[in-house]
């Protein structure tokens, strides 16, 4: 069975000397289904970017001290139709 067949797929990295065993090392750890888990969520954790947060939740967090968010009651001028 070809490797795409078996949901795996042939990577090819150019990495320091010094970084073959290891990368070696996380390849091996995430092919055995006994580590895969525990070392895709320890890698997941560490350098997968942050999932994207809600409008509500920036604005939450947002530093908004001393900006003045109140509005003018001024619906503005009449217009005849």
């Amino acid at each position: 069975m070809r490797l795409r067949g078996r949901g795996l797929q042939r990577l090819e990295l150019t990495v320091r000397r010094e970084d073959a065993g290891l990368i070696r090392a996380v390849a091996v750890a995430l092919a055995d289904p006994g580590r895969a888990a525990a070392a895709r969520a320890l890698l997941q954790a560490q350098f997968a970017p942050a999932p994207p947060r809600s409008l509500k939740d920036l604005l939450a967090a947002a530093p908004l001290d001393g900006v003045a968010l109140e509005r003018s009651p001024d619906a503005g001028r009449a217009v005849e139709w």
